[in-house]
């Protein structure tokens, strides 16, 4: 695995302000029609379109210390409840996952040069709708900073796409269901999203020292499940590798993903 020991420190000028756009689309589907179903589900869109930032938000999701790439630290949770605010209303941190692993907010530094760094994000994080709650898969993301202006080049936080990129728990009396009693449901929406600045220009850029963007998810997934630590392979690698190493073979079969929050 590819180490680096170089170590670099990204600061922001916090008098600067930065304009943040929400986009989202109506949701494609979800397996029981909740989305058609609920309103609030059916009605669901970004909390506000256009929000001006002190650029002393994006400190929060900044390393307190030098770093170096692929090194990964914990986001403040001030900075991440201010932009997730304009996401969707009534965001919180405090998943109920009951007692799971997947709470938390990470960064990881994927790429710098001279001029620029850039960070990669992940958020766990439900929101409340009403009637119940919504839960993403994930809310991941990149920060570009421009180092030697110390401003915010580049920031998108999205939902990532997927088969399956949000659960949902709707608290109804819908068919019969008793008061109190909450059903749940999954599905996709092809947007939920902030921006600012211009991705084109982050993707020309040429840096000192980089990993990939996979690698930089692969690290960040690894501080949220203790599952993306074991070394899988597919099943015909581990035919090959149990037969030449005359070991058994620990096969588990799931029905979802161990890698984010969609069912």
């Amino acid at each position: 695995m590819q180490t680096f020991s170089n170590k670099i420190t990204v600061n922001l000028n916090g008098d600067a302000e930065v304009s943040v756009k929400g986009c989202s689309a109506p949701i494609a589907y979800t397996k029981s029609n909740f989305h058609k179903r609920w309103n609030a589900l059916a009605n669901l869109q970004v909390a506000e379109p256009e929000k001006q930032y002190a650029a002393s938000v994006f400190d929060s999701f900044l390393p307190g210390r030098s770093v170096s790439v692929g090194e990964c630290w914990e986001v403040e949770e001030k900075g991440a409840l201010a932009l997730l605010q304009q996401l969707l209303p009534n965001p919180s941190l405090d998943m109920r996952n009951d007692g799971g692993d997947s709470c938390g907010k990470w960064a990881c530094l994927c790429a710098y040069n001279d001029q620029f760094a850039d960070i990669m994000f992940r958020i766990h994080a439900e929101f409340a709708i009403p009637d119940g709650w919504f839960t993403p898969s994930q809310l991941a993301g990149h920060l570009v900073i421009d180092r030697s202006q110390e401003t915010v080049a580049f920031f998108q936080l999205r939902v990532p796409e997927g088969i399956l990129n949000f659960d949902v728990n709707w608290e109804t009396t819908e068919d019969g269901w008793d008061p109190g009693i909450v059903i749940t449901d999954a599905g996709y929406c092809p947007q939920i999203e902030l921006r600012s600045g211009s991705e084109k220009g982050v993707q020309a850029l040429k840096f000192t020292e980089s990993i990939t963007e996979a690698a930089a998810a692969h690290k960040l997934a690894c501080c949220f499940y203790k599952s993306q630590q074991i070394n899988w392979v597919p099943l015909e690698n581990a035919l090959e590798m149990s037969q030449a190493q005359q070991k058994p073979i620990h096969a588990i079969s799931i029905s979802g993903t161990l890698a984010d929050e969609a069912c």
